[in-house]
């Protein structure tokens, strides 16, 4: 099973992470597809709290769905889940596989993204071989609330020259700071709970991306 969109060129713009705790028990798939119908076309599935088998049948209807949507899927963490759904590629945290080892398990068909939080890892994950960068957190975040510290708007803009890799902006983001930033440097935002937290998750995704447009 494979995505239409499997080129890193495709990352940009809105990418949807679908946090299993930030959504509180509502459906996951259900999610992915109202998103989806709004026009998002990147997600990330992340769950750090459920069993492995859980997660590899969570993950494998996401696989699904989100290819019947057109769409880009990526896995959080885990290469060995990865590779078991046949995702579009993993988004590595800085305690994961670093993405040279990463490539090795996938193999180079695969999308490889990395967190990070300042310049030296952003040149890291650049040398590397990462394919996009995921930088911030941009505000504080509940979704992650002891995470690394507020990088803000500056520090975004103080790393863009550091890479030419597509970086998605991440962390307390909103509809109303889209513009800032991109202003800053960002191809994209990563978005948690301004998309899964919305009653009209479709309508969510659609003003995001008319302000990424």
């Amino acid at each position: 099973m494979s995505s239409p969109l499997t080129h890193a060129s495709s990352l940009k713009g809105l990418y949807v992470v679908l946090d299993a705790q930030a959504l509180r028990g509502r459906s996951l798939v259900d999610a992915l597809r109202e998103a989806a119908s709004g026009g998002a076309r990147l997600f990330q599935y992340r769950d750090k709290t459920s069993s492995t088998v859980e997660i590899y049948r969570q993950a494998l209807q996401l696989r699904r769905a989100a290819a019947d949507a057109g769409a880009l899927f990526l896995v959080n963490d885990r290469c060995d889940l990865a590779l078991a759904v046949d995702a579009d590629g993993v988004h590595l945290g800085q305690e994961d596989l670093p993405p040279s080892l990463a490539r090795r398990v996938l193999g180079a068909g695969k999308i490889i993204g990395v967190s990070t939080h300042g310049a030296a890892q952003v040149r890291d994950a650049t040398e590397g071989g990462a394919d996009y960068l995921g930088f911030g957190p941009i505000f504080p975040t509940a979704t992650k609330p002891r995470d690394e510290p507020v990088v803000g708007i500056e520090g975004l803009r103080q790393v863009r020259p550091l890479t030419r890799l597509p970086i998605f902006a991440i962390g307390g983001l909103t509809v109303d700071t889209v513009e800032a930033v991109v202003g800053a440097g960002a191809n994209g935002v990563a978005v948690v709970s301004a998309i899964v937290d919305s009653p009209d998750i479709a309508g969510a995704v659609r003003a995001f991306m008319a302000r990424l447009s």
